[in-house]
């Protein structure tokens, strides 16, 4: 009963939770291979100890021995462990701390004479597991009689910590990944070397728009200001239907004043020309006072032919496309200034706005595939027809080239002037590390300057 209720001693309870502890606080799998070489020195009192890392089944990486702060890899002993390893390791099966003697195994010569040089009798070996089972390393204490019974019960534990900590280190604890070999690597490579450079055809996306193939501009005639639009947005229109019309109140009053001053230039040139019969000396008037009625008349005509130019009429037959009559009742408009388009909603086409930054080499023919916002999964199709020779800033603030692009006859969405998408533009064909790599290579190529 006694026997049974025996507890080990403190002192040696007390040692091992130090060990655990300091097994905890390692930072690194060295740290935690140097601990296990040398700190169970004074409950073991080993000849040597040995700490071995495994990688697969036969392979074997020394990580420490005790008291060497670094092993040279170039010793004897060293060279006759890797082959003392090989042989040693796979004998040392299970999970469970074993002691190996030397009398009681029949090691090859190679094995044998090392044995009998550097080690002495045994070696209690301490297999170390990971959490899925798989052996992560081998402590070996090189000893000539196996630790005595009342000790292994208690060092259990610290078996269990370092075998912990190892796994937590090296990131093996609980699942551990795949890991190629350098075979799959080169293949991995090669075949990716081969999807590099299957051909691809070269696409560009840029936003687009439903315009005419045949659109007139209209501009105002003259300066004014635009009194009243006479049509609405997108309201079909013919020849000679008023589009808008230019406040007169200003070109009225100049007519106005004109005509008096016509009218008083003719009586003074007739006074005059009453008092050349008497007066030769007015005989010299009459030139001026006629030159002065001929250029009162002229500007009264001009100023009559800006008042039949007020009202500005289609030239065409068409839609009327602007955006909103609010934004020109009211407007000072110059001479020349775009107003209106009268687009024929007949020949619908695709204006596309490509930025520098995505530009593509593209030939006149090349396909395009628009998708309109309103209908996403009705795209149509169509084919460049002129490409634009300079890029221009466009209202978003983007330098961009202009394509008109043909829209192909067929069922599909509302072809609706105005409509706007993003225009799909097939290039020609190129290899897949091309298409993947010149955005990058066009980068690097500007900010380093070859």
């Amino acid at each position: 009963m006694n026997d049974r209720l025996q507890l080990p001693p403190p002192q040696l309870l007390l040692t091992i939770a130090a060990l655990r502890d300091k097994a905890l606080a390692a930072e690194s799998l060295n740290a935690l291979a140097f601990g296990i070489a040398n700190d169970l020195y004074p409950l073991l009192r080993f000849r040597q100890a040995l700490v071995f890392a495994q990688h697969g089944a036969q392979h074997y990486e020394l990580l420490c021995v005790s008291g060497l702060a670094k092993p040279q890899e170039d010793s004897p002993y060293l060279v006759w462990l890797r082959r003392a390893m090989r042989w040693l390791g796979p004998k040392v099966t299970g999970r469970e701390p074993a002691w190996v003697a030397r009398a009681d195994l029949d090691p090859p010569a190679e094995v044998a004479d090392g044995w009998a040089e550097w080690w002495p009798a045994g070696a209690w070996c301490v297999p170390l597991h990971g959490r899925n089972g798989e052996r992560l390393g081998l402590a070996l204490f090189l000893q000539d009689a196996p630790p005595p019974e009342p000790l292994l019960q208690p060092l259990q534990g610290l078996w269990s910590t370092w075998a912990y900590c190892w796994g937590t280190l090296s990131g093996q604890g609980k699942l551990r990944g795949w890991r190629p070999s350098k075979r799959q690597v080169l293949l991995g490579l090669a075949v990716l070397a081969a999807l590099l450079l299957v051909p691809v055809r070269q696409t560009a996306l840029a936003p687009a728009e439903i315009v005419s193939r045949e659109a007139q501009v209209i501009s105002s005639p003259i300066d004014g200001v635009i009194a009243r639009m006479q049509v609405r947005p997108n309201q079909p229109v013919e020849a000679g239907t008023p589009l808008f019309t230019l406040d007169e109140t200003t070109l009225r009053n100049r007519a106005d004043v004109l005509r008096k001053e016509v009218a008083v230039a003719d009586a003074e040139l007739i006074a005059a020309s009453q008092r050349a019969f008497d007066n030769p000396q007015s005989k010299g008037e009459l030139t001026v006072l006629t030159g002065k009625a001929q250029q009162r008349r002229s500007e009264l005509s001009g100023v009559l032919a800006q008042l039949q130019r007020t009202q500005v009429v289609s030239p065409r037959a068409g839609v009327a496309v602007y955006s909103d009559p609010n934004d020109w009742i009211g407007k000072p408009v110059s001479t020349g200034e775009r107003i209106l388009q009268v687009a024929d909603p007949s020949k619908p086409a695709m204006r596309v706005e490509l930025p520098v930054a995505d530009a593509i080499a593209l030939e006149p023919g090349a396909r395009v595939t628009l998708y309109l916002a309103a209908y996403p999964l009705t795209p149509l199709e169509g084919k460049i027809l002129e490409t634009s020779y300079q890029a221009r800033t466009t209202d978003e603030g983007v330098v961009a080239y202009r394509l008109l692009v043909s829209i192909e006859e067929g069922e599909g969405p509302e072809r609706r002037l105005g409509l706007h998408g993003t225009a799909k533009l097939y290039g020609g064909r190129v290899v897949l590390g091309y298409y993947l790599l010149r955005r990058p290579i066009s980068t690097a190529r500007a900010w380093l300057g070859w």
